[in-house]
């Protein structure tokens, strides 16, 4: 009796799940955005500092991608165009809505505080000194320009190359750079206590 040999399902590409997705499969659908969603998330409430707000708009940002799918062309990558998307319903939604004050997430219960918080800060000493920094991030986050806030969030939450950056916000790589740059100028005078304490 020959020892068998154990074989796992090679992981499904974007670009075979977007094909079977267009075809009409909705489990293919499903999956897509199913593995984008937790990014999805991260971009859209880093760029609204409101998990009501980020909710809203991932939302309506999968819907355009359902309607738009048979549209996208494959000249980017599917991350890149479902970020891009998920990026300019967040700034529609901005826009519509205006700045509302920041849904606290410290007043979520430490289990629920986890599942929302979109990325995984420095690990100070204390709770408060987690809370005290998570705010003054997105209090620094809001205080960029939009254009520099959207290229920020991009590339340092959805960890997008800068080629990827680029081409999911249809500029160029040179452009990328210099919104970085002037961001991280900007964040690094916003949070110099947290970052030189005395």
């Amino acid at each position: 009796m020959g020892v068998g040999v154990a074989t796992f399902p090679l992981a499904r590409t974007d670009e075979s799940l977007y094909r079977e997705a267009v075809a009409g499969s909705r489990a293919s659908l499903d999956d897509l955005f199913l593995r984008y969603r937790p990014l999805a998330y991260r971009v859209a409430f880093r760029l609204l500092g409101n998990e009501a707000d980020a909710l809203d708009a991932m939302q309506d940002a999968f819907l355009k991608a359902m309607v738009h799918l048979p549209s996208f062309q494959g000249r980017s990558s599917f991350k890149t165009w479902i970020l891009r998307v998920v990026s300019n319903a967040s700034l529609d939604l901005g826009r519509q809505r205006g700045r509302r004050e920041t849904l606290s997430i410290d007043a979520l219960g430490p289990k629920q505080r986890e599942e929302h918080e979109p990325i995984t800060l420095p690990n100070p000493a204390s709770e408060l000194d987690r809370q005290d920094l998570r705010r003054a991030l997105q209090e620094a986050l809001a205080e960029l320009p939009i254009a520099q806030r959207q290229t920020f969030v991009l590339h340092a939450e959805a960890e997008l190359s800068y080629r990827e950056v680029a081409e999911t916000l249809g500029i160029s790589i040179g452009t990328v750079m210099s919104r970085l740059y002037y961001a991280r100028i900007r964040l690094r005078n916003l949070l110099e206590p947290w970052l030189n304490p005395e």
